[in-house]
């Protein structure tokens, strides 16, 4: 004898399985849940490695000055600073700054240097173009004997640009430490580029060191 299900024991039996899936579905889902929450958290940071960072952001402020260079053991040259340059002028711990213009110091800058404990000495140079250019010797003369003194060093020497006047200084100096003059010559003419004045150089060149030999002994 042939047995027939009723229509609504098989709407029963469907409703059965499809509550089987959908529990069968929702454990599954909790498992992949469950998964997700456990997941081991990230690796920390070293802690060392945020300082260190600010601390490149912090040398990447320091901005040297227009033509800025080291020319002996204590001694800077350079243009004139301006006041991005500061920050990079206070970590040379600088004692004094040779200033070769005749235009007072603007007080901006010599705000810096009272709060830094920095002297400036003033030796002022007109910053004339050829052929009218006359160049003082005996300021000259005087700035390479405050260059020359260990109890001014470290410091920087500056005029406008760094090119003519501090040009003329340290071309000076280079005499006193016993360059010859094509070296003398070649170091000018690296920072006055084409701007370079046969003046300054005929100027050195007729330089009389002799009467400030003396004070060479810790830079020869």
């Amino acid at each position: 004898m042939k047995l027939e299900v009723i229509p609504k024991q098989r709407a029963m039996e469907a409703e059965q399985m499809e509550e089987a899936m959908e529990m069968s579905g929702l454990e599954l889902w909790k498992h992949e849940k469950h998964a997700l929450v456990f997941l081991p958290p990230p690796l920390p940071v070293p802690p060392m490695q945020m300082p260190l960072a600010a601390a490149f952001d912090e040398e990447a402020t320091l901005v040297p000055p227009l033509n800025f260079a080291m020319v002996d053991d204590g001694i800077f040259r350079s243009g004139f600073p301006a006041a991005a340059n500061f920050r990079f002028l206070k970590s040379l711990n600088l004692r004094s700054i040779v200033y070769l213009c005749p235009e007072p110091y603007p007080e901006t800058n010599a705000e810096f240097l009272a709060k830094n404990g920095i002297k400036l000495h003033q030796f002022g140079i007109e910053g004339r173009k050829e052929p009218f250019v006359n160049i003082p010797d005996d300021k000259i003369r005087e700035a390479l004997k405050v260059v020359l003194d260990v109890r001014n060093q470290p410091l920087l020497i500056h005029c406008k640009r760094g090119k003519h006047r501090t040009g003329c200084v340290v071309g000076c100096l280079r005499k006193l430490q016993k360059w010859c003059l094509s070296s003398v010559f070649d170091e000018y003419q690296r920072f006055a580029a084409a701007k370079a004045r046969s003046t300054d150089q005929r100027f050195m060149e007729l330089f009389d060191i002799s009467s400030l030999k003396h004070l060479t002994a810790s830079h020869c």
